[in-house]
């Protein structure tokens, strides 16, 4: 687990890092912490990094303010456990439009941050299953979740992924698909797949990647293309 303290003053960031090392301890947990001074820096990391949890002060000097990095965070992670840490419990309503797990207010004490930390542990995901794809000499392991969209064409697939990559593997179409029984997928045509994980939107006509990207589904398959959408959302609302 990766975690990221985002606060201006060094003191503050050290002492939560001690005691968040003393409560993960406690529990068996592991985790990668890192600390940023401002939101840029830490935006910046999150891009190639994913985070599991990022605590973020809300009043920071210089830059732009903990609630502007939260909400440029939810561009690109919906999933972040995001916990504000500040003095003021005035941006409460903020803090839940950008779907903030916590609001821990300055001075907390060492049961506040167990009470939270017991919240945290019970809503990690579990980990995301992979597949294996056979490529040109080598065996790659693809999470679920990396999977932006796949198309068949001229006897392969090509596998187009959240970083920007592709992987192509020969197999049939009917073969691959068969190996992704999982709801946040859905078949838009005979040669399309698409995650509806990194779906901003379906027009009628498409699904709207969070890129921009346009993915086409078949005229006879648009109803259930939205029916599809509509229930992944739903659940997945429930969820967070």
């Amino acid at each position: 687990m990766r975690i990221a303290i985002v606060d201006d003053v060094a003191a503050e960031r050290n002492a939560l890092r001690i005691r968040l090392d003393t409560q993960l301890r406690c529990r068996a947990l592991q985790a990668e912490i890192t600390e940023f001074e401002n939101g840029a820096a830490f935006l910046a990391a999150a891009q190639n990094r994913r985070f599991a949890v990022v605590f973020l002060d809300i009043y920071m000097n210089g830059g732009q303010n903990g609630m502007e990095t939260a909400k440029q965070l939810r561009r690109f992670d919906r999933d972040c456990l995001l916990i504000f840490t500040t003095a003021s419990a005035d941006h409460a309503l903020e803090a839940y439009r950008v779907r903030a797990m916590h609001y821990l207010v300055k001075p907390y004490t060492d049961e506040d941050l167990a009470a939270l930390c017991d919240e945290i542990q019970k809503r990690l995901p579990a980990p995301d299953p992979y597949i294996e794809i056979r490529t040109a000499g080598a065996v790659n392991r693809l999470r679920l979740r990396e999977i932006l969209y796949a198309e068949h064409f001229q006897h392969q697939i090509h596998i187009h992924t959240a970083d920007g990559g592709e992987t192509v593997t020969r197999q049939t179409f009917r073969d691959f698909t068969e190996r992704l029984h999982d709801e946040r997928f859905f078949l838009c045509s005979r040669g399309v797949l698409i995650n509806l994980e990194h779906a901003a939107d379906f027009d009628g006509t498409a699904f709207i990647l969070e890129s921009g990207q346009k993915i086409t589904v078949s005229r006879n398959l648009t109803k259930a293309a939205r029916a599809a959408f509509g229930d992944f959302l739903f659940k997945r609302g429930r969820q967070t």
